[in-house]
């Protein structure tokens, strides 16, 4: 079976002034569908990099990385976008929620951009804020909320298009550690339920909750740990 994601031999070069700088240097590595992996990294090692190719954001200079079977760096920007909004799903650690929305109207905006009739996505968006235990925040916005709330709301939104993958760039960066855990609890309710989750973080404590870790340095995968997961 393929894997969800094929990272092959991939190269990410960037023109700075008259200099190229190589963030991600021949790296290779593949997640299989319902995998909880933690992307690790010093700063200038390409995990931000590598994320950025995973979500569709970006294309390699050269290699291949195929999702779910289709080859990215063939896609035009038309085509990029599809993909980010029907089969990724984005948690940021800022949240990036409409301050004039509400919860619901959040959660249910990519609906509006995949086509969906109000009646549908708003039931959807109200069943995947049960799901994340928001169901007596829906009318609330983002000001009303707390930081742990604004990140389930932001995790609600990533879930709508039920995707094949769920990429969380440091989720719980602007939280307390009270609130972290909480988060870090969700996540892996939201992997036992079947998805595909990606999380970059440079937090040890919080990479402890994958089942895989995988280390990046020098644009190259440094080191690939599986593991039992944090019982937490």
């Amino acid at each position: 079976m393929s894997a969800l994601i094929q990272v092959n031999d991939v190269w990410k070069t960037y023109q700075v002034g008259e200099q190229q700088v190589h963030a991600l240097r021949g790296l290779s590595v593949n997640i299989e569908k319902g995998e909880y992996t933690a992307l690790m990294g010093p700063s200038g090692s390409g995990k931000s990099t590598l994320m950025n190719m995973l979500g569709c954001l970006d294309t390699p200079t050269s290699g291949r990385y195929h999702l779910a079977g289709e080859d990215v760096g063939l896609l035009n920007d038309d085509a990029l976008a599809e993909i980010r909004n029907r089969r990724i799903g984005f948690v940021f650690q800022t949240f990036n929620l409409m301050p004039r929305y509400t919860a619901l109207e959040n959660v249910a905006l990519p609906l509006v951009y995949a086509g969906s009739t109000r009646e549908k996505r708003e039931a959807r968006a109200r069943d995947v804020l049960e799901q994340v235990g928001l169901g007596d925040r829906m009318g609330h916005r983002p000001n009303e909320l707390s930081g742990g709330q604004r990140q389930r709301v932001a995790i609600a939104r990533a879930l709508i298009n039920n995707p094949d993958l769920l990429l969380a760039d440091e989720p719980t960066g602007n939280l307390d550690t009270t609130t972290s855990l909480e988060i870090m609890a969700l996540f892996g309710e939201i992997h036992a339920a079947g998805n595909t989750v990606v999380v970059v973080t440079h937090e040890e404590d919080i990479a402890e909750y994958a089942h895989r870790v995988v280390r990046l340095r020098d644009g190259v995968v440094a080191a690939d740990e599986h593991k039992a997961p944090n019982p937490a």
